[in-house]
Formats: C-alpha cells, sequence, structure tokens
C-alpha cells in the first residue's frame, strides 16, 4: 500500500507517523511544499510550543472550540489531552503543565516536539519530500492520482491520500479541495488582537487585568479572562477568545466595532455599587488613588478616575451620588472603539476551510472522495488559545492514520 501526506506541519507528521506505525508494510511518503518542516511548531509559544491543554473533561475541552465542537467531542473519546501527553512523554519528551492548564515541553523549547517527530519519522520509515508541492488530486480507480507544481515530480499514484495542508488565508487555496466536491467554508482569521488607534487607553501599553468580562456591542458575543493593554490596543485570553468565537462576525463588520469591558469582572452592576458604597463606608477620609476596588493595576484606576472626571486626591466620601454612578458605570460598561486588527504573534489561524460537512469524523475520511482523509487546520475547526489548536491536530491526525 501506497500512502500520500501532503503537509509537513504538525498535523501532517503525526498523520505520517501514526500511519506507518498502524501499517508498517505500507510505504508513507509526507510531501511538504515549502523547504522547512514544522515552522509553525517552531514559532508556537513564543518558541516553547504549547503541545496541547492540560483539560481532561471532554465536554470542557470541546467548548474551547468555536467551530468543531460538537464533532470533537466524538473524536476526543478516542485520541484526547491524555493520549497526547502520554505519546509525547513515552517517546522521551518531559512535559510540564502550567497553572494555566498550558501544556509545554519541559526544556521550554520547540525543538524537543520536533526533534521527537523527525526521529520517529526516520525511525519507522516515512519518507520525507521538502520543495514538493501537489497542484492537484485525481480520483484513479479505488486510489487518487497526485500531480505536482511546476513538475517537480511526474504525477504519482497511491492508494490512500491524508490532506494536512493547515490553513489557507484565501478560498483560493482550497479550490483544488473544492474541485473533488467537498464544500468549503469561506476563511477568515480567528485569533487576533485589536487595534484602538483613535484610544488614550493605548498609553496603558503593558498593563495586565487578570480578569476582565468583554464582549462586542450589537452582538451576543462575550468573553472572559485576563486582558493586556498593548501599544496599539488590547490582547490577552478574553480578547483572543472574544476574536476565536467572533471571528465571522467580526470579519463582516470589517473589524469596526466597540467593545465593552466589565473592569469588575462583575455582571450585576448594582452589586458594583454596592461594592463601592462599602469602600466610601470604609474608606471615608482616603484618597481616590490609594484605595482601588478589585485589586485594578494603578495605572488603570487612574486612567478610570480620570476618565470619570474624578480627581486622584479626592475623598472617598466626597464623591457623592454622580461620582459613584460614574464609576459604576465605568468599572461595568467601558467601551472602547476598535478599528482593525493585529494577528497573534505570528500564529495564523483560519476559521474556515473544508467544511465538516464533507468529512466522516470516526475516520476523517471524505464523503466525497473514497480513501482520501484529511487532519489538522486545513479543516473548519479553531480553537481559542491554549494549546487547542494543536490538540484538534493531534486528534485529527491520529484518525486519519489509522486509514480506516
Amino acid at each position: 500500500m501506497k500512502v500520500a501526506v501532503i503537509g509537513g506541519g504538525a498535523a501532517g507528521f503525526f498523520a505520517a507517523i501514526e500511519a506507518k506505525r498502524n501499517h508498517p508494510q505500507a510505504a508513507v511518503v509526507l510531501f511538504e511544499k515549502s523547504r522547512k518542516l514544522l515552522s509553525k511548531v517552531k514559532i508556537s509559544g513564543g518558541g516553547r510550543c504549547n503541545v496541547t491543554n492540560g483539560c481532561t473533561s471532554i465536554a470542557e475541552l470541546s467548548r474551547a472550540y468555536p467551530r468543531g465542537s460538537k464533532q470533537l467531542k466524538k473524536a476526543f473519546r478516542i485520541f484526547n489531552t491524555v493520549h497526547t501527553m502520554d505519546w509525547f512523554e513515552s517517546r522521551g519528551v518531559a512535559l510540564m503543565t502550567q497553572p494555566d492548564n498550558c501544556v509545554f515541553p519541559v526544556s521550554q523549547d520547540s525543538q524537543s516536539i520536533i526533534d521527537c517527530f523527525l526521529k520517529e519519522a526516520r525511525q519507522l520509515g516515512v519518507q520525507i519530500e521538502t520543495g514538493v508541492g501537489v497542484a492537484k488530486l485525481q480520483p484513479v480507480g479505488e486510489g487518487l492520482k497526485l500531480h505536482f507544481l511546476k513538475g517537480t515530480h511526474p504525477p504519482a499514484f497511491f492508494d490512500k491520500v491524508i490532506v494536512a495542508t493547515g490553513g489557507s488565508p484565501k478560498r483560493q487555496g482550497l479550490e483544488w479541495l473544492e474541485a473533488l466536491g467537498h464544500q468549503i467554508e469561506d476563511p477568515v482569521p480567528s485569533l487576533f488582537t485589536f487595534n484602538m488607534p483613535e484610544e488614550p487607553v493605548t498609553e496603558l501599553m503593558g498593563v495586565v487585568v487578570e480578569e476582565v468580562q468583554a464582549s462586542i456591542q450589537g452582538t451576543k458575543l462575550k468573553s472572559d479572562g485576563p486582558l493586556l493593554i498593548t501599544h496599539w490596543g488590547m490582547s490577552g485570553p478574553a480578547i483572543l477568545k472574544l476574536s476565536a468565537f467572533g471571528a465571522r462576525a467580526l470579519s463582516e463588520l470589517g473589524y469596526v466595532f466597540k467593545v465593552q469591558l466589565n473592569w469588575a469582572n462583575e455582571q450585576n452592576a448594582e452589586q458594583v455599587s454596592d461594592d463601592l458604597r462599602g469602600i466610601m463606608a470604609a474608606n471615608p477620609k482616603k484618597d481616590l488613588n490609594n484605595e482601588r476596588p478589585y485589586a485594578l493595576p494603578k495605572r488603570l484606576w487612574s486612567y478610570l478616575l480620570a476618565k470619570a472626571e474624578l480627581p486622584e486626591d479626592k475623598k472617598w466620601g466626597e464623591i457623592g451620588k454622580k461620582g459613584l454612578h460614574k464609576l459604576t458605570h465605568l468599572l461595568t460598561n467601558d467601551v472602547y472603539q476598535v478599528r482593525g486588527k493585529t494577528t497573534f504573534k505570528e500564529e495564523f489561524v483560519t476559521c474556515g476551510g473544508v467544511s465538516l460537512q464533507s468529512i466522516d469524523f470516526e475516520t476523517m475520511q471524505s464523503k466525497a472522495c473514497k480513501n482520501l482523509y484529511f487532519a489538522g487546520e486545513v479543516l473548519d475547526i479553531d480553537g481559542i488559545t491554549g494549546g487547542y489548536n494543536f490538540q484538534a491536530a493531534w486528534t485529527t491526525a491520529y484518525i486519519a492514520g489509522q486509514l480506516n
């Protein structure tokens, strides 16, 4: 049996290794269009590689995927985060789970993951071809003929093919798969930060608020988590999560919208008002800047006081009903104008790709083309930040690699 794996990234390597492991007699060839292998693995997690997430609840894990949640819930019963950690550790890659549940190699170096894949592929006998791109797939009998770009290779026949080409920023990069009868969901960016060129809050760059609630005005989109103020706008898990779940809606808005922030992380405004009254009663003689509610960072609290037109040296006992109302409103409903986005740390993630309606998730085989399988981000699957996108790659690649 001859097996082709198209794509030398995370999903491609995992699928090729699993295909060869499950079918030792098969000739498995991995084709990568560029000269670089595992380039996204190299830069992920700031060069440390966020391998997976420490979450072991399948129900909770599947909720981290704006697209693909339902299908992955079933797939995670076959291969999940526990299996992933076992897979790497049994091959000599020691892993550590951070307090935020992100899992990294103990080495804190993505090269540990890359070396593991290269060693495993070499030991199993996976043939790796770089600088070889696939232009077209042609069904021939029970198998598929691969036609290569720029005549680098003559067309070649394979019994089974796994497509793991990663996310495509443009629909035209998926047309060769659409030509085979697959439904394509238009790709748009996911996991991006918010640009706020007109907002003075950017002067607070570097400030981190540990827990905020964020929402998009005029939509039902909401998220929570830590938030980072940057020199261009806002980032951090709360913003990235919002961008992932709102990927399509925000694209349709042309990335011009208003984000509402609840700095108090308390949904009930009346409760926030009561909390502030408590501070007023307990600290009537203290300056506003000396008693910060909700342990807000000092620079942010000073900024919010200025926005509420309250002097920092004003006493808590002197702010009155009007001042109380202004602070309550700002702490629960602070609004910022967003104009544009910035890709998060070179880690390009797309929403869109081959529609999940075109795939049998029990085998990852195409419903439109026999003996053609899919794995990774070429599918319309994406997760929030925290190791979830790699986990989706490992899970789908593991199932595809069974070649059932």
